[in-house]
């Protein structure tokens, strides 16, 4: 299993504007194949119930569904924190959320990671400064693996930027979890992607 590109969608039922199991499936019928499920103080059996949907909602299209946490929730692909478990489970797909040289130098068998903040946002208060573009291009240097940028994308200039520095997708989560029509932001943004990728900036 190849890790994610294009545009990553993170949940937040809290900040979602609609069902979050609505919201994903109209971020999915505007072009998205991606999708973590967070949603970590849920008891495992309301979560798992969730990744199911959530799954019925990726698989027709060829999408698929990433789980936040070491438990894949009877999938096979999980994303980690930079504080372990090391080493990671032996699962189909692997990614490990990461912010700085050192933990992408703690990389051993993980598919992708992630580099966050690119830029600024609420939801990664722990964190920064943001590293914007530059940065992001700087650290990228020294991933062993492909990289999904993360962190306070909302725009399609930001998602563009983003891949010019060599990102292999971007993930979102306000942009779309707040989207009155999270179908037509996800367009967007997926066409942003879509848009340098042919062109073959990366």
């Amino acid at each position: 299993m190849t890790g994610p590109t294009g545009l990553v969608v993170l949940t937040d039922r809290r900040m979602a504007r609609r069902p979050l199991v609505e919201v994903v499936a109209a971020a999915v019928a505007g072009g998205t194949r991606w999708v973590v499920l967070r949603e970590r103080d849920l008891p495992r059996a309301e979560r798992a119930a969730l990744a199911d949907e959530l799954r019925q909602v990726l698989t027709p299209v060829g999408g698929t569904l990433v789980v936040a946490g070491p438990d894949p929730l009877g999938g096979d692909a999980v994303h980690l924190s930079a504080a372990g478990p090391y080493p990671p489970p032996r699962l189909g797909l692997i990614g490990r959320s990461c912010h700085n040289e050192a933990e992408l130098g703690r990389l051993t068998v993980e598919d992708y990671a992630t580099l966050s903040p690119v830029y600024p946002t609420p939801t990664k208060p722990g964190y920064g400064p943001p590293l914007l573009p530059s940065g992001l291009a700087s650290l990228l240097k020294a991933s062993p693996v492909p990289v999904v940028a993360l962190g306070g994308i909302e725009t399609s200039g930001q998602v563009r930027d983003c891949v010019r520095a060599g990102a292999a997708g971007v993930a979102v989560l306000g942009a779309i979890m707040r989207a009155e029509d999270p179908g037509a932001v996800a367009a967007a943004l997926q066409g942003a992607f879509d848009t340098v990728s042919s062109a073959g900036v990366r």
